[in-house]
């Protein structure tokens, strides 16, 4: 298991898309953090926080996931090595988990450059370390369960086709109506019971509460669940294959 996450690592690492993926959300992040004008500019907001990050980052996951996770199923059916795969002395469960911890490991990777964020803003804080750092290191607790949800949707998107582009497609819409798709219908005159409901079912209020710097138990089950949830639904797809 541990050798097969080293190999989606490295496949993802060997092609120049991995790099470009990771550069984007990390140049967007800093274009809208110290370049463009506005509300979410540090400089012109004049406080020392990383909250401009920390909204960005989940809409620049909603397509930087699916990138890395549209591969790992859907090129193996291509190319015809997922029966290869399924033939190894690893269970169907494993072989997901396997490709599920790749892709968070991936986008961890990814959020280790924005403590160079983390310490700009610290050192521009007056007096420096003026910030609330149980709010940020909650908010980086946030994004990495929020990582995990999109991860677990986008390897169970890849596992449905052989086309990449559709699994990013499918996995992108899926990401997008879980982290406030279910949001948008609460908005609908229903009564309140089912409007907070619908806004528990939605991985957008769960983050922000994680972000406040007060990490819930509830909050982590829904995340936990979720994950849960779509990897049962990836390791179905894969043991239809043998009905």
């Amino acid at each position: 298991m541990v050798a097969l996450i080293r190999k989606e690592i490295d496949s993802f690492f060997s092609s120049l898309t991995g790099y470009v993926v990771i550069i984007v959300f990390l140049v967007l992040s800093g274009l809208f953090m110290w370049v463009f004008p506005g509300d979410l500019n540090i400089p012109d907001s004049g406080y020392a926080t990383l909250d401009t990050l920390f909204i960005i980052a989940p809409w620049v996951f909603l397509f930087l996931v699916p990138a890395v996770t549209m591969r790992m199923f859907a090129e193996e059916k291509r190319s015809g090595t997922l029966e290869l795969l399924l033939v190894r002395p690893l269970t169907d469960l494993q072989i997901v988990l396997a490709k599920f911890s790749a892709a968070v490991v991936l986008v961890i990777i990814s959020l280790v450059p924005t403590l160079i964020y983390f310490w700009s803003v610290y050192k521009l804080g007056n007096p420096p370390g003026n910030l609330d750092t149980g709010a940020i290191w909650g908010s980086y607790i946030g994004l990495v369960f929020l990582a995990g949800c999109y991860a677990a949707i986008g390897v169970f998107a890849s596992s449905l086709t052989d086309n990449q582009i559709v699994a990013f497609i499918v996995a992108v819409l899926l990401c997008f109506f879980f982290f406030t798709g279910f949001e948008m219908i609460s908005a609908l005159p229903l009564p309140l019971r089912i409007e907070e409901l619908l806004l528990y079912m939605g991985i957008n209020e769960h983050y922000r509460s994680v972000s406040r710097g007060v990490v819930d138990t509830r909050d982590v089950v829904y995340f936990l669940a979720l994950i849960a949830f779509f990897i049962f639904l990836t390791r179905t797809v894969l043991q239809s294959r043998k009905w």
